[in-house]
């Protein structure tokens, strides 16, 4: 694939209203548990992004018979797999490239008995260890072992038994991996300190109604009464909250009026509320988010009239992958905030690039940010920037829609692996975005 980059014009204004595509991180789960049934199982809006086209090949490398029925329907049937392919350089080098690849071991580690892994791909956003993943798959009986020169992990077991299973640490895609792996092992599984994403509820959700026995949904323990089998289903994918927190801060940015279509409010937990102490105003007009053009938006205080502080912590709490969106909304406020990114370091590492545009950012640390907003009192100018990861991508992106020059953006495919025709769609609502070969 060529190198692409994006020519933004400043200056944007949108208007009109837009749908958010599937979420990301629940169909990389979701397209995975289709491995634990050779009945068929059909999936509606699945995002058209880069990774999650990664992980459909991945499942067709493996022998996953796939049927495009739509745009972002499918139809998965994995009832003639050829586990000799995981072995092979072709399966290790595809799943090489994306972090997603990860969630395949569940599902083949409990219905196959084995699975291989090279170190994944995905973002650079510091440390992210797989070990939560291999202690759990450990507890249940599965023996693991990592091969240096190749650089792959392998895992297997004769038989899986379920057991009381205390993550290390609140990680969703660990517990997605390790609950994959207790729904047919034999006996009773209980996943204590278990991530509660909606992405997770929704996975408890379909191997619910494929015939999985799952107690505790929603919560930090979850209870599963291991089956024999599971059944087909039809299951469909939540928009991207991601994705929303992402318009909802691009309109305040850009001053612009949007109305955020069909966004499963009851889903998006503390999200509004978190940009509403930017002072952004949201209303919730049925399931849709209508944010009105605002010139100012003050950040509120603490009652105590202490600095505004967020941070990102699990589910129930604010998403790590909407702070580097509240960052760059907090430029153009009224007010002081501190960004805390708790969970990644590195994170926070692209705000040089916000600097270099005219921000008034303090870095504190790898994890801390002040920004002090500029309340519009003089405008960010474009500059040329690469996209570091999916995230940081999409906040330069608003910042060049809002500066009053023309920016370039490189390394946009960053950007093309978690956001669907991210150009097309704002270009739709008045933005000017070019895509152009590097």
């Amino acid at each position: 694939m060529s190198n692409q980059a994006f020519r933004v014009q400043g200056n944007a204004r949108l208007s009109g209203s837009i749908q958010p595509q599937g979420a990301k991180n629940e169909a990389l789960q979701i397209i995975s548990a289709v491995l634990l049934t050779d009945k068929k199982v059909t999936i509606k809006n699945i995002p058209d992004i880069l990774d999650i086209r990664k992980q459909i090949e991945l499942l067709k490398g493996l022998g996953v018979k796939i049927e495009k029925l739509g745009l972002n329907e499918y139809t998965f049937q994995a009832d003639d797999i050829d586990t000799q392919h995981l072995s092979s350089n072709v399966y290790q080098e595809n799943a090489k490239k994306i972090r997603g690849s990860v969630m395949l071991l569940g599902p083949l580690l409990a219905r196959f008995k084995k699975a291989y892994l090279p170190k994944p791909g995905g973002d650079k956003i510091g440390r992210r260890r797989l070990d939560t993943h291999f202690l759990g798959f450990q507890k249940l009986g599965a023996s693991f072992n990592y091969n240096e020169e190749g650089d792959q992990f392998f895992i297997g077991a004769d038989r899986l038994k379920g057991c009381y299973i205390l993550m290390d640490e609140i990680s969703v895609t660990g517990t997605a991996n390790v609950l994959m792996a207790a729904v047919i092992a034999e006996g009773i599984t209980q996943i204590y300190n278990a991530a509660c994403e909606p992405y997770l509820q929704q996975l408890c959700k379909m191997l619910i109604s494929m015939g999985a026995r799952i107690s505790g949904v929603g919560s930090n323990l979850l209870t599963i009464h291991g089956v024999e089998s599971l059944e087909g289903t039809e299951h469909t994918i939540l928009p991207d909250m991601i994705e929303i927190g992402s318009f909802i801060g691009m309109a305040a940015m850009t001053q612009s009026s949007l109305t955020i279509t069909n966004v499963s409010v009851p889903n998006l937990g503390i999200i509004p509320n978190t940009f509403e102490k930017l002072g952004i105003q949201i209303d919730i007009q049925g399931d849709d988010l209508y944010i009105p053009a605002q010139d100012v938006y003050e950040i509120q205080s603490f009652i105590d009239g202490s600095i505004m502080t967020i941070y990102d912590s699990p589910w129930p709490g604010f998403t790590p992958d909407l702070l580097s969106i509240i960052l760059v909304v907090s430029i153009q406020a009224k007010g002081s905030i501190l960004i805390h990114q708790k969970m990644f370091e590195s994170r926070l590492f692209f705000v040089d690039k916000l600097i270099d545009m005219g921000a008034q950012i303090i870095l504190c640390d790898p994890h801390r940010a002040t920004v002090i907003g500029m309340e519009r009192k003089s405008q960010l100018r474009g500059i040329h920037m690469s996209s570091p990861d999916i995230r940081a991508g999409v906040s330069l992106l608003i910042a060049a829609m809002s500066a009053k020059s023309e920016s370039m953006i490189f390394n946009i495919n960053q950007i093309d692996r978690g956001y669907q025709d991210i150009d097309g769609r704002l270009n739709a609502l008045g933005a000017q975005i070019e895509r152009i070969d590097e």
